[in-house]
């Protein structure tokens, strides 16, 4: 095939007079035209990366695809950009059967109108396309880890066709959980996922991502087994976190934000650690979605035993009684470090609101930052 692709490749330059590239819908790249080094043809960063790497960088993919090209069904032009040395491109989508396959690059200096649907080159050239589509269409199927990392990190036109081809691979509308695995340290090169059945990518540099068919909508077992046996080849301090079930690819990304939300709580909270579900979080959910503490709780932060004695008050929903015996210490020692808690913050622990902020503001100074998005 591979031979069958260079030859289109060649044929699409020939007949548009211009170098011409061909990446699959991951930007992979599968071939491309040979390169004019006497400078007749044009030639700029993007290509050359793509050549030398045999692919793009994330932020290419995206830059590109803020075009539009992920639902393109005919030719575009996506515009130059002097300060990232990019120049325009007319680019053919490949596609085949509703589905984009891949694209074809063109670096023709502007010149071609992608809107001229009387040029017999360019119509030529859309025929290519199709015929590219339908090779491509019979290549082995896309790496499943290389579909989920698009599903979860891409622009939402790439996310929405991954999801779908993660849909066509795996049971139809079944069952499933992500997990989030967050190592303590950086994954040795022989790290192996300990599952079969389940898919694993590891996303931007930070935590694996897992998805784990299920049996039924009720049935975690696979999930937590999965979980536990992923930390126990990590390094002690190594957490992670269970989405809510879903049925379908269509909400990844959310469940992605619940699993690495749980892994955050179980990296902070004893009694969820070292596995922690969001379906079990409770309150803790809507804290993993503040960005830190509110400033008003920042000055009892610097005092841990003021800062202990709030929340342990707190938790003990507001009872001096339960308070002093949990903390073991006498009332009147309470009432003093609770007056000192009122000072600081300026809250009044009487008060509902003030008593809500204080308390999601300490829980949320307990979770490690989120440096992945």
């Amino acid at each position: 095939m591979r031979d069958d692709l260079q030859e289109l490749v060649d044929e699409v330059s020939r007949v548009l007079a211009a170098p011409a590239t061909l990446e699959d819908s991951a930007f992979t790249l599968l071939a491309f035209c040979a390169h004019d080094d006497s400078g007749a043809d044009p030639m700029d960063a993007v290509r050359t990366r793509s050549i030398l790497t045999c692919g793009s960088a994330l932020e290419t993919r995206r830059w590109f695809e803020d075009f539009g090209i992920a639902s393109a069904t005919r030719p575009l032009r996506t515009p130059a950009d002097p300060e990232a040395g990019i120049l325009t491109r007319l680019v053919l989508p490949v596609r085949h059967e509703g589905g984009t396959r891949g694209y074809l690059w063109l670096l023709d200096g502007g010149r071609i109108d992608p809107d001229d649907d009387a040029d017999p080159a360019l119509a030529r050239a859309m025929d290519l396309a199709a015929r590219a589509g339908r090779l491509l269409a019979g290549r082995p199927p896309d790496d499943l880890g290389r579909l989920l990392a698009d599903a979860l990190t891409g622009r939402p036109a790439a996310r929405a066709q991954a999801g779908r081809r993660l849909a066509d691979r795996l049971t139809e509308d079944g069952a499933q959980v992500l997990v989030a695995l967050c190592p303590a340290d950086e994954l040795s090169v022989d790290w192996q996922l300990p599952a079969a059945g389940a898919v694993a990518t590891l996303v931007d540099d930070g935590p694996v991502a897992v998805l784990v068919p299920l049996p039924s909508t009720t049935d975690l077992r696979p999930a937590g087994a999965l979980a536990a046996a992923s930390l126990r080849s990590l390094r002690p301090g190594s957490t992670a976190g269970v989405s809510a079930v879903r049925r379908g690819t269509g909400e990844l990304a959310e469940q992605w934000r619940e699993a690495r939300a749980a892994a955050r709580v179980a990296a902070a909270v004893d009694r969820f650690s070292p596995v922690a579900h969001w379906a079990e979080l409770g309150a803790w959910r809507p804290v993993t979605e503040l960005a830190g503490p509110d400033p008003a709780v920042l000055p009892l932060l610097a005092d841990p035993v003021l800062a202990g004695t709030a929340e342990t008050y707190l938790d003990c929903a507001g009872s001096a009684v339960r308070t002093a015996e949990v903390l073991r210490i006498h009332r009147q020692t309470l009432y003093y470090r609770l007056g000192r808690i009122a000072a600081l913050t300026g809250l009044d622990l009487a008060d509902g609101d003030d008593r809500l902020l204080l308390h999601t503001g300490l829980r949320a100074a307990h979770l490690p930052r989120l440096d992945h998005t």
